[in-house]
């Protein structure tokens, strides 16, 4: 499950825009090819036509997110390639700085990732009564709220992040778990409240600071908001159906086996996964949390065997992906927060996974906005006879005999459809 965590204060500050919002860059950008490329300013502001500032100029408007690339449909007979999400719950910069480290090993391995921000993270102590939670006081919140300066390094982690072709989710707002209010016992309604705020203080975070001047955020949260994970994988049920009225299009709030992903009722189930524990009997989640609960109850253990359990976690990770590689190329999920738990060893044993998996043949590490478009992109019949394969199973004859049918024509807008006619 996932755990609750508090951002601690920053100490570096985000550039300000010129005086002209209407031709603030994005962190500096100096011309349309830098802002659609993705890369750091030149000196002069983007032009006006590049940034439309969106409400008080918190968010923007820039075009195609860069670094996305575009799905393509199987092939008969291809076999897939082998894809592996890496996720953060609760993402923020603090004195840590381990949003922006993982942003340069992200880079370095030819990886994207989700970052699953939390709304409070943008909202600071003074103005934490604007929080409205569902079932609790205005401005409670079990995992705090953020400061000015923090709140300012944290907006520079996610333009950075967007801008190199990761993608911005949620983990909602006061991480409430358990009885008396939790996320489990939140109505669809509820739900609806909580996800609204969380965009509410994404698009207002100039406001709430009075940072009026900083560069926005380069993208439209609204649009760019398109799943998330419940904290401590609570409230599913009541949060699926409000996602789907919201028009989100996943979910990574679950737990399920190495199999192929299913779309339920409009919105694909990209849950984490079970993965062998090394040396032991049994498997666990894919999460740093569920290591660390199963190594030291979640508490600060033996320091003779930080690293070893550190060993453990990247040995369950990367043999989970081995079966998969090896065997169904089911997706391999994993999430993450950004802790130094038992001395850093998870964190140390994420960055060796990500630099052992990422780099190998027809591995595409990769966002959950990117895997949902690869899955849009196939065939129904495809995704439904690779859902057939069990853990770990490779296709007994060989892959271009199991996918070697001939595919249905794609729809209409997706990669692979027919051109359409003026």
């Amino acid at each position: 499950m996932a755990a609750p965590k508090r951002i601690a204060t920053g100490v570096a500050l985000t550039a300000v825009c010129a005086p002209a919002l209407a031709g603030c860059g994005l962190g500096g950008a100096g011309s349309e090819e830098d802002v659609r490329r993705g890369k750091e300013a030149a000196a002069a502001p983007a032009p006006r036509s590049v940034v439309r500032l969106i409400g008080d100029g918190s968010t923007a408007r820039t075009g195609r997110q860069p670094h996305l690339p575009r799905p393509e449909r199987l092939r008969p007979g291809q076999r897939p390639p082998q894809f592996v999400v890496f996720s953060w719950d609760g993402a923020g910069e603090d004195g840590q700085r381990l949003f922006s480290h993982f942003r340069e090993v992200a880079k370095a391995n030819d990886a994207t990732m989700t970052y699953f921000l939390s709304g409070v993270y943008l909202l600071p102590e003074a103005k934490r009564e604007l929080y409205r939670p569902p079932q609790h006081a205005p401005g409670r919140s079990d995992i705090g709220f953020n400061d000015v300066r923090g709140i300012r390094d944290t907006v520079t982690q996610l333009r950075g992040a967007w801008l190199e072709g990761n993608e911005i989710g949620t983990h909602f707002n006061g991480h409430f778990c358990g009885e008396g209010g939790g996320v489990g016992e939140w109505s669809v309604a509820e739900w609806k409240s909580e996800i609204a705020q969380a965009k509410t203080f994404v698009k207002s975070w100039r406001s709430t600071t009075g940072a009026r001047r900083a560069a926005p955020l380069p993208f439209d949260y609204d649009e760019e908001l398109i799943g998330g994970r419940t904290p401590c994988l609570e409230g599913r049920k009541n949060f699926r159906k409000a996602a789907r009225d919201l028009g989100l299009r996943y979910d990574s709030s679950g737990v399920n086996d190495q199999v192929w992903p299913e779309r339920k009722k409009g919105l694909w189930d990209l849950s984490m996964q079970l993965v062998p524990v090394p040396g032991r009997g049994f498997e666990t989640l894919t999460m740093d949390y569920n290591f660390y609960m199963n190594q030291s109850d979640a508490r600060t253990g033996d320091p003779d065997l930080h690293e070893y359990w550190g060993d453990q976690f990247r040995d369950g990770l990367i043999r989970g992906f081995r079966r998969a590689y090896h065997g169904n190329r089911a997706p391999l999920i994993i999430g993450n927060h950004f802790e130094s738990w038992n001395g850093g060893a998870y964190m140390r044993a994420v960055e060796e996974t990500i630099e052992r998996v990422c780099t190998e043949r027809d591995v595409r590490c990769v966002s959950f906005r990117q895997l949902a478009d690869w899955l849009d992109a196939q065939d129904p019949r495809t995704l439904a006879r690779l859902r057939t394969l069990e853990v770990g199973e490779a296709p007994e004859r060989g892959w271009k005999a199991f996918l070697g049918g001939e595919p249905a024509p794609a729809p209409r807008g997706v990669p692979g459809a027919p051109a359409t006619r003026p």
